[in-house]
Formats: C-alpha cells, structure tokens, sequence
C-alpha cells in the first residue's frame, strides 16, 4: 500500500547518494513496500565522494571495540556484503589480511588485537616472522597476524545496484540549499535549481556534509566534519605485493595507517595518509574553500585535536610533502620498494566527527530529531557495514513515519 498522501512528494526523503544512504533507501523498500523513498544528491552520479575513494577493502572488523557499533555492523556487514556481491555478480573476493608488526613496540598492541578479533567473533592467526612469507614474500617484520574474514569488491558496483534494486526515485544533480521541517507535518527542501521536494521524514546520509544539513534541519549535532585527506599511490610492481598487508594501528587514532590493498582489478594501492584537508572535498592541496576552512577552524575542537595529536600530525604531514618519507613508511612492511614504485593517484576524504572536546568520534554515530535521520559519523568501516547500518536508519525512519 503506497503511504504517500496528497502534499508529499514521497515518505521518506533521503540526502545523500553514497552507499549508505543507498542502502538506507534498499532497507526501506524491504522492509515496508509501497513506502516511497527519494534520494536526493548532488552529484551527477552515486558514490562520488567516501564511497568511491577508498581503497575497496571488505573489513572484517578485528580493530573495533567489542560490542561497538563499528564492531557489530562491521562483522555482520562483511558477511552480507561478500553474499550482496555475490547474488547480483559484483566483483568480490575474500583474501584475507595480514596486519604486521615490524617495531617491538608494536608487539603488545599487535597482541591485543588478537584478543579483540576473538571477542568480535573473528578467526585470527598468528604469525612468527618466517611464517609471514607464507603469504607475501616480499613483506618483513617480526609478527603478524593472518584475518581470513578480510576482502575486496567494487564498492561504487554495489551503490549501483542498490540504487537500482532499492526502487527508489534517485535524483542526481541536485543540491539541497535549504530545509523546512515542521514537526507536525513533514520537511520540505529547497534545491539549488529552485525545485521544493516534500516529504513525511528526512533522513540524512550528506556524508561530509552531513552536520551542515542537520544545521539546517534545526537540529544541533553538537559535532563538526573535519575533513581529513588520505593519498594515495598505485604500486608500479604489483607483484610485490599478493594481497592486503596492514602495519600494527595506533589505538589513539581512528586511522589504519599506511597500508598495501591488492584491488579487484589487481592493481596495488599504497595509502593512505591523513592530513587535514582545506575544504572537504579537497582533494589536493590546491583546493581551498575558505568558507568551509573557517568552520573547521572556528570549531573548538579542531585546535584542541591539533594541540593534543602535533606531533603524529606532523609524521602524516611529512609524509604528504615529502615522497622518500612516505616510501621510508612503506618500505618498513615492504623493503623492496623504491620511490619510483609509487605511482600517484586519487586521494579520498575522511568525513570524520570531531566533539567540542576535540575527541574524535570513534563509532558510528546516528542522532534523531523531530522528523528527522542524521548519519553523522559513517567513515571507515561505512561501505563493508552499509546494509546493517541501512537497515538501523530504516527502523529509525519507518518508526518516525
């Protein structure tokens, strides 16, 4: 039974064409046919931005907190995603990664993560360092472990078909420059070329534009977007290199480090770094947007973060400016390689939320207002958990219907 009424373009309007909002309208026509879901974004095409700029790896969530949502969504969404991809023909496969300690100081978090992989559920091996040519010969160091539960697919394929497969009204090219939320009726939203969509609840998936669009639903998200940009390049001998090879992570950070992902296509990405970026889509240096710089800077946070953590902002800022850094950074897990190896390539951004405190949001993070939805904080893991993190946004949703 259709729910809309006369006055509602649709029931639930959807911000934002990234495989999380795509999945969001996916879980909501499965889980209530007939409701009328349109997604609103403003690119010529899904997937432009977090969703088609990382490095395409499935998770298995070994880093997460146990019982976080990361964690959860995280294990449950691997699975479904390897299935997904499989039922409608994505490239996938299930590799499995290596995460390698090469410093001795990296031994006891190394060990803990053995520990936090067997709480989340996850099959972990470990590995003596003879033990690591097993899996890639050319990688060095004194111990790892082996996450079998770890793969790769063609995560823009997937926002394609769910896009295709949710039924839902997708409208590229459109721009959301204001909302009207009226608690006992609905949201309305201005669009850049002067059209006014209607709908009963809003759900908002904007991505690095996520708090900016609940700002202008009338809601407080009490957190910024500071974005962060993550390099990347190719590897010009992708032989070195048979699968995903991860260095030890810091636990302080939400970054994974520089790491070596074979893709589906078999190509090498090496990456990425994480540096502060000058707009949030800034993916280069020479993007500058000074309205969006001077919110990050006018955010309490922001400056607390960069008092807190200089000194690792300064590694990850040498290793953008300089390229014989970032091979310095690479050849610890891989020796072999050499500056010439390192072909550069497309950069991503991090939409990561940062508290008032200056801490940086390390879960997934979902807040409700008066007919409203804000995703606002869905980085890395967001793409392997999407179809459980959909489905949490649909309940949401379909309940404030």
């Amino acid at each position: 039974m259709v729910r809309v009424r006369t006055g509602y373009d649709c029931d639930v309007l959807v911000i934002g064409g990234g495989i999380v909002g795509l999945s969001t309208a996916y879980a909501i026509t499965r889980a209530a046919p007939g409701t009328h879901v349109t997604v609103l974004e403003k690119e010529p095409g899904p997937a432009r931005h977090q969703t088609g700029r990382n490095s395409g790896v499935i998770h298995s969530g070994v880093y997460y907190r146990p019982g976080s949502l990361k964690a959860r969504y995280a294990v449950r969404g691997a699975a479904e995603m390897v299935k997904f991809c499989a039922e409608y023909g994505i490239p996938h496969a299930v590799t499995g990664k290596l995460i390698v300690a090469t410093d001795r100081a990296e031994l006891p978090r190394l060990h803990a993560l053995v520990q936090r992989g067997r709480e989340n559920g996850i099959p972990v091996r470990e590995l003596g360092a003879t033990q690591i040519a097993e899996y890639e010969p050319e990688v060095r160091g004194l111990a790892a472990i082996h996450v079998g539960t770890t793969g790769i697919c063609d995560f823009v394929a997937v926002a394609r078909r769910l896009a295709h497969a949710s039924g839902a009204e997708i409208r590229y090219g459109t721009r959301v420059v204001r909302v009207d939320r009226r608690p006992e009726r609905g949201v309305a939203v201005l669009t850049a070329a002067g059209d006014v969509v209607r709908g009963r609840v809003l759900v908002n998936c904007a991505g690095l534009q996520c708090d900016e669009i609940a700002r202008l639903t009338g809601d407080d998200p009490d957190m910024r977007i500071v974005p962060f940009r993550g390099e990347y390049y190719e590897l010009a001998r992708p032989e070195l290199v048979r699968g995903l090879v991860y260095p030890v992570p810091d636990p302080a950070f939400p970054f994974l480090g520089v790491h070596l992902t074979r893709g589906i296509d078999g190509s090498v990405h090496v990456g990425p770094n994480a540096v502060p970026a000058l707009a949030r889509e800034g993916y280069g240096w020479g993007t500058v947007r000074l309205r969006e710089l001077g919110s990050t800077l006018a955010w309490p946070g922001s400056w607390r973060i960069a008092h807190r953590h200089w000194r690792y902002g300064a590694g990850e800022l040498r290793r953008s400016l300089s390229k014989t850094a970032f091979t310095d950074a690479v050849g610890r897990l891989l020796p072999a390689v050499s500056e010439g190896d390192l072909v550069p390539t497309a950069a991503g951004v991090r939409a990561q939320a940062v508290l008032r405190d200056g801490t940086l949001v390390d879960d997934f993070l979902i807040r409700e207002g008066p007919r409203a939805v804000h995703v606002l904080n869905a980085p890395s893991p967001a793409a392997t958990a999407s179809l459980p993190i959909g489905r949490e946004v649909a309940r949401r949703a379909l309940n404030a219907l």
